[in-house]
């Protein structure tokens, strides 16, 4: 898993210093992140979470390997996109994403039948997002065959990635991991994941439905996955208040992603109207989303990756050094989200590399720990 996670921070700094310097294939480089990054990542942290769901063992070393199985695939796409290797391999990029998803749904639903009791509703969540995935693969065929419907392909293929399989996966991980990053429990947390559950899935599918076929269907979409994230924070407010969210950074980090989810939000459902252009919107989604989450959600998982078993001093001085200044980074994205809404994409571009850039000596500073606290 800390190979995983090394990877996806490595990608994601590839892929921002080539969209910074302009270079390479838009495409390509998004695909370098997303597929290279952080669909193993989300795999990974599955493989992680899971057992905890369900009061399993730890994974096999069949479904350990699945990441880096997403990797190889994902960097096979990014090829392909790129004019590195023929266009063709797309395809088997896919066939190879969508059957480990498929190995991993299926892994999911043995370890549910296993569990003694109820397990908790967050796996389903982890479900719904690889069904979201595997139907993104799934168009990939008729995305790369039909020159006429390509656009309204695409538009699906990538709906279902950001808002299926990402945004699934990341609500339906952040009411647990939030509070556990504060020490505190959230009583409410399996209630509101069991009740928005479907409107969730249902609201990612009408916004991928709709921006292929019809753009009134995609702002309704964005509506309720809207609604649904405002919810979140304000259940969050309720239960710890302001000041703890935004004094412990590994939270301050998550929290900010949540509301770098309702500004991306806003921008897709102005891109849905006619309102704003694609790729602006992709970039908030990005910066505001995606970044917050993904540095927030490897502040509190990479010190257990590192140090497994019960809670040691180095474990915590590692998750110490990784949080600190989390609120500030998480700041950053959202603020670099905010400027590409408004078509300042210097302004943008900087403040989100500024931030991620914090991450990466906050993660140097962590990996370079005292030989006492080792």
């Amino acid at each position: 898993m800390l190979y995983t996670a090394t990877v996806t921070v490595l990608s994601l700094l590839a892929s921002a210093g080539l969209t910074l310097a302009g270079w390479g294939n838009p495409v390509a480089v998004a695909h370098l992140a997303f597929a290279v990054g952080i669909v193993p990542l989300i795999f990974a942290a599955m493989s992680h979470f899971v057992p905890v769901l369900t009061r399993t063992g730890d994974p096999g070393r069949t479904i350990v390997l699945v990441p880096l199985g997403a990797q190889l695939a994902g960097a096979l796409a990014a090829a392909a996109l790129a004019g590195l290797v023929p266009r063709g391999f797309l395809h088997l990029a896919a066939l190879a994403e969508f059957l480990l998803a498929a190995a991993l749904l299926s892994w999911i639903a043995s370890r549910v039948r296993a569990c003694l009791g109820t397990p908790h509703p967050g796996w389903r969540w982890y479900g719904a997002a690889l069904g979201c995935l595997m139907l993104a693969m799934a168009v990939i065929p008729p995305l790369v065959a039909s020159a006429g419907l390509y656009a309204s392909f695409r538009a699906f293929h990538l709906h279902l990635n950001v808002l299926g399989l990402v945004g699934l996966s990341a609500l339906g991980t952040l009411p647990v991991l939030l509070p556990t990053a504060l020490g505190k429990p959230d009583p409410e947390a399996a209630v509101w994941l069991r009740r928005r559950l479907w409107p969730v899935a249902g609201g990612a599918m009408v916004v991928a439905i709709g921006s292929a076929f019809a753009w009134h269907m995609a702002a309704a979409g964005g509506a309720i996955l809207f609604v649904v994230a405002l919810s979140l924070a304000g259940q969050w407010l309720r239960r710890f208040g302001l000041s703890a969210l935004w004094r412990d950074g590994g939270a301050g980090s998550l929290a900010m992603a949540v509301l770098g989810l309702v500004v991306a939000l806003i921008a897709g459902v102005a891109h849905a109207v006619g309102a704003a252009p694609a790729r602006p919107a992709i970039a908030v989604w990005g910066a505001g989303f995606l970044l917050p989450l993904v540095t927030g959600a490897l502040s509190q998982l990479l010190p257990v990756w590192r140090w497994p078993g019960p809670a040691t001093p180095a474990r915590t001085l590692m998750r110490t050094r990784l949080a600190a200044g989390g609120q500030w980074r998480g700041f950053l994205f959202v603020a670099a989200a905010v400027a590409l809404v408004f078509g300042e994409s210097a302004w943008g571009g900087g403040l989100a590399a500024s931030g991620l850039g914090l991450f990466v000596l906050a993660l140097v500073r962590a990996v370079r720990g005292p030989a006492s606290a080792r």
